[in-house]
């Protein structure tokens, strides 16, 4: 009776710790994936600027870049279902060497790869569940650098891009980039001011005591580099090349960094969940222990059963002897100390016996 129910809470119990665990490796596994797209983004984007500069060799940083996610998608792809989107991706990279026409067109090539790469950063977020972190720290801080972050180094590079394409264009080509340039513009404000209020609301609500520190720095100098980019992009007038080299090496040095911040404090924090987890996974198997035990001791000690003394009784006398006394012939007794039956005698002083003591 006390084991039946007592297993069915440490069932319940165990397999609730054992979905939050499975659940806490997953996004785990979502993060390493997504540490590894933050350097393909960024050569991406050097990528793209050196296209439109004529330069048609990719840069080395590429290279390494499609390497380090190609061996994560070869450990995570099956878990995270990113094999087929990764493939496709991999193929419009190796092709972006051969892609012919004119600046326009070399442009759309780089706007469609990197497009596709957001969308490989919102499969690995999905399957991995990370938008659906139960923890409010963890939760802004995924969406900042699977979403805010990799949107804002995009926008940022086609605005920089667009705006020498702008001033180089002839009327009809501008009036075709035109419109490019000016989204570009307008994303890279917003998706840059979605990225501070994230990590703002992610250090507002966090455990971690190293967040804050970390991410001020980090968040700061990514900022100047976009907006001395958006200086030398100059909307509205000419660009200054000079201006925007500077500021793009910047964006890309201080990118790797907030990126690589923002993964190891939701790589610290999962650790710290996952410890948890293993102690109440401890916690849980003690009391159960302590259950059997304790039952097990109680089946041990005799229990007093309904209607049983509980101090033994007294011996139960003998029948009562009436005729005890002296033997001897004089008292008619026998050897054993009974009075002899006097058949046939009569004595009439007597009385008669009554036929119980007969």
């Amino acid at each position: 009776m006390i084991l039946v129910p007592a297993a069915i809470l440490f069932a319940s119990v165990w397999g609730t710790i054992s979905d939050k665990r499975d659940d806490t490796r997953l996004e785990k596994q979502g993060v390493e994936y997504i540490s590894a797209l933050a350097p393909l983004v960024s050569s991406l984007a050097e990528a793209q600027s050196s296209a439109l500069a004529g330069v048609t060799a990719a840069p080395g940083s590429l290279s390494a870049a499609v390497n380090g996610v190609a061996a994560v998608d070869q450990r995570l792809g099956d878990e995270l279902s990113t094999r087929d989107r990764w493939t496709g991706l991999k193929q419009k990279i190796d092709q972006l060497g051969k892609v012919t026409g004119g600046p326009v067109a070399v442009f759309q090539a780089h706007v469609e790869v990197t497009d596709l790469t957001l969308e490989l950063y919102d499969t690995v977020r999905d399957n991995a569940e990370l938008a659906r972190d139960p923890d409010n720290d963890i939760s802004h801080l995924q969406e900042a650098v699977a979403v805010d972050l990799p949107e804002s180094v995009v926008q940022v590079s086609r605005m920089g891009d667009l705006s020498q394409l702008v001033a180089r264009a002839d009327d009809k080509a501008r009036a075709q980039i035109a419109p490019q340039f000016g989204a570009a513009v307008q994303a890279v404000d917003s998706s840059v001011n979605e990225l501070t209020d994230n990590l703002q609301a992610a250090v507002d609500d966090t455990s971690s005591v190293s967040l804050s520190g970390n991410l001020v720095n980090g968040l700061d100098s990514f900022r100047r580099g976009v907006e001395s980019l958006t200086r030398g992009a100059n909307p509205g007038g000419a660009p200054n090349a000079a201006t925007m080299a500077t500021a793009q090496s910047q964006l890309q040095t201080s990118l790797a960094n907030l990126s690589g911040i923002v993964t190891r404090e939701m790589t610290a924090l999962l650790d710290d969940r996952l410890d948890s987890l293993d102690n109440d996974m401890i916690v849980a198997l003690a009391s159960a222990a302590a259950a059997v035990l304790l039952v097990a001791a109680a089946m041990m000690v005799p229990l007093t059963g309904r209607g049983q003394r509980l101090f033994p009784a007294a011996p139960e006398a003998g029948p009562r002897d009436l005729n005890v006394g002296p033997t001897g012939p004089e008292t008619d007794r026998t050897e054993a100390g009974h009075r002899a039956p006097a058949y046939g005698e009569v004595n009439p002083t007597r009385r008669e016996r009554s036929g119980a003591l007969r």
